[in-house]
């Protein structure tokens, strides 16, 4: 087996987006899926112990012992794990139109995304180093990488790597989570030390990125648990671009309608099982039921945005998201820190005993700062800051 460049050959793909023509609901569910992701992220940013709490919390569990419980258990529900799934199958949609451009100009694949994919890599260690231990960057340059040389493969052979990545995730989550409910409660309950907690609420910059690259293995465990996952959802990406889910024609809108009946219809019931299952079922519940969900709201989302006629401030600001959305990422992680943590504002401890209420006023005022800040980027530049230092750094 050669190591060497592969020239695509030039077969058709009546499912792909028209050269230079872009899928406007793709922006829209980019947009949705990062300032989704936030929903998740900013419990973390504002629980004790912020991105080491995480793991050490018992988050996601389903409770209506109180409003302020059902509200957070309900973002939960709704969030945990479901944008995440949705962020990595449009990333494998972007992978396969990238493939589709390549292809169409008869030009080697992978090719120059090879350096595409570890400059996304770089961009993802800085990330986690200065801003976020959560990062998804890392992951999905790795993953790309893998998938970028499987879409040489033929097609039988990709259905044959993608049900294989499902079949043993589902495994490994399966023995995970017996693990986790055989295993004895233990007697701090999940607490996050204090040192931990007062690092992120007093402690400075430079010691916040010394924790990081300190506990880097453990703070970069998700990626490695869920490589498999992602895998089989850049590839369900692919599949679903290809089979037209995207497109504005009566093919797509009876696709999307599927992934909403059977998305929504399955994955809600499931999610709500598992949050109602306590945190013992958290792994299941962020890595198992949420990618039925994310199908679903591709489907809803999909139907909210067939149904509009004349885009308002709402489905523009969204675009505009989407179509910045890696800069959109980063400033929301970025904003949350400084607003969050005592190196910035330090509301987080501040507002500990003020229940989930600031929380979601955070995610919304972020949401509305990117919404409105990425349109108005947008009027004047055609790409957002980070994506602009991309096509830079890779033209050099």
């Amino acid at each position: 087996m050669t190591h060497t460049d592969t020239t695509v050959p030039r077969t058709p793909g009546p499912a792909s987006p028209p050269a230079g023509r872009r899928l406007p609901l793709l922006d829209v569910l980019r947009g949705v899926a990062v300032l989704g992701t936030l929903m998740t992220n900013v419990w973390i940013f504002t629980g004790p112990g912020a991105e080491w709490g995480a793991l050490r919390s018992s988050s996601g569990e389903l409770s209506f012992g109180s409003l302020a419980d059902a509200v957070e258990g309900t973002f939960s529900v709704l969030a945990n794990g479901k944008f995440l799934s949705l962020l990595t199958i449009l990333f494998g949609v972007g992978l396969a139109i990238q493939f589709r451009s390549a292809e169409r100009r008869g030009q080697p694949w992978p090719g120059r995304y090879r350096w595409r994919a570890l400059f996304l890599f770089g961009e993802g260690t800085v990330h986690f180093v200065l801003v976020f231990a959560w990062d998804v960057l890392m992951g999905y340059a790795v993953t790309a990488l893998l998938v970028a040389w499987l879409l040489t493969r033929s097609q039988r052979a990709q259905r044959r790597v993608m049900w294989w990545a499902l079949g043993t995730h589902l495994t490994l989550l399966g023995l995970l989570t017996a693990a986790l409910l055989a295993s004895p409660d233990t007697e701090d309950g999940g607490t996050v030390s204090r040192e931990v907690v007062d690092l992120y609420a007093h402690g400075g910059y430079l010691d916040q990125v010394a924790f990081r690259l300190e506990n880097a293995v453990a703070l970069r465990m998700e990626p490695v648990l869920t490589f498999f996952l992602l895998v089989f959802l850049f590839l369900l990406g692919v599949r679903l671009l290809r089979a037209g889910a995207f497109g504005a024609d009566a093919a797509g809108r009876r696709l999307r309608a599927r992934l909403l009946a059977w998305g929504l219809g399955l994955g809600l019931p499931l999610n709500v099982a598992a949050a109602l299952g306590g945190p013992d079922l958290f792994a299941l519940a962020r890595y198992g039921t949420a990618p039925v969900l994310a199908l679903g709201y591709i489907g809803l989302i999909g139907a909210l945005v067939d149904r509009v006629r004349r885009p308002g401030p709402l489905m523009t600001g969204l675009t505009s998201v989407g179509r910045t959305a890696l800069s959109g990422y980063v400033l929301q992680n970025m904003l949350c820190v400084l607003v969050s943590y005592g190196i910035g504002l330090g509301l987080a401890e501040r507002l500990v005993d003020t229940g989930p209420w600031w929380v979601v006023g955070l995610w919304a005022a972020v949401c509305a700062v990117l919404m409105v800040g990425s349109t108005l980027w947008l009027r004047r530049f055609s790409a957002g800051p980070l994506e602009t230092v991309q096509k830079w750094g890779l033209r050099h």
